[in-house]
């Protein structure tokens, strides 16, 4: 299969979502979520079978950076699509949908590498548990960026452009807690069927995403025991939420792009 022509075609769709949507979040255009959906959906259609042809090219089960960026975005593209018809977070599109352009039409010039692990049940629970928890957590990041603009708005009285765009503040907050908790069960079962199912989790290829994604789970349930306890919310619970999601993509992602990417190891 010839990767970059469904690339591009994916990228495009991508691009004319995510730009649609964050229009009519600034009210220049009027909302068509169904219409966003249907062209996010046929991006997605585009985007499975490069992450199928990646995963085959994979030496092992563990896939490298390019295969692991690009099937964690597929993930978070099917989860805003499917979590939108429920909750109001397709906004979270303005982002996600041109990022996982980006991500595959950058993988299809990429080398691609992965790392010996034979498949089990066990392994596929971790693998499965660890793209949901970052597809849920990566959305509640941006739904925190657009909670923290709304705060701000709000706090200076301008109630025009985005503001008005965006469902109430506290529904907008329910909801990030909601994307929050909802990653950090997974983000439990992903930890816990890592230290079940792997040989040696505090491998040496292995030690950083563990002790990173350890931290990135104390953040966020701090967090929550900081929501439940003392009733975290505006711009403490938007900071938080970033600096959880920053060490949840180190995790996954920093050692794998530093290795593969840049010192073609």
């Amino acid at each position: 299969m010839q990767a970059l022509p469904f690339a591009t075609m994916a990228f495009v769709l991508y691009i004319a979502a995510g730009t649609w949507q964050g229009m009519a979040l600034l009210r220049r255009v009027p909302p068509r979520p169904g219409m966003v959906r249907v062209i996010a959906a046929l991006g997605l259609l585009l985007h499975i079978p490069m992450v199928i042809k990646l995963l085959g090219q994979s030496p092992g089960f563990l896939p490298g950076f390019t295969t692991s960026a690009t099937l964690f975005m597929a993930v978070a593209v099917n989860v805003v699509l499917v979590a939108s018809l429920f909750k109001p977070v397709l906004n979270a599109g303005v982002v996600l949908f041109p990022l996982a352009g980006i991500v595959l039409i950058t993988a299809a010039g990429l080398p691609n590498q992965g790392s010996e692990t034979g498949l089990t049940p066990g392994i596929l629970l971790h693998a499965i548990s660890s793209a949901l928890a970052f597809a849920l957590l990566a959305i509640a990041a941006v739904q925190a960026v657009l909670v923290g603009l709304q705060n701000q708005a709000l706090r200076h009285h301008h109630i025009r452009g985005i503001v008005q765009s965006l469902p109430p503040l506290t529904t907008m907050e329910r909801v990030l807690f909601e994307l929050v908790w909802a990653g950090v069960i997974l983000l439990t079962l992903s930890i816990a069927s890592g230290f079940l199912f792997l040989d040696n989790l505090f491998a040496q290829h292995l030690a950083h995403k563990t002790v990173l994604s350890m931290i990135a789970w104390l953040v966020f349930t701090t967090l929550l025991v900081g929501r439940y306890r003392f009733g975290w919310r505006g711009m403490r619970a938007v900071k938080w939420t970033l600096a959880g999601c920053g060490f949840l993509i180190l995790a996954y992602f920093g050692s794998k792009f530093v290795l593969e990417i840049l010192l073609h190891r």
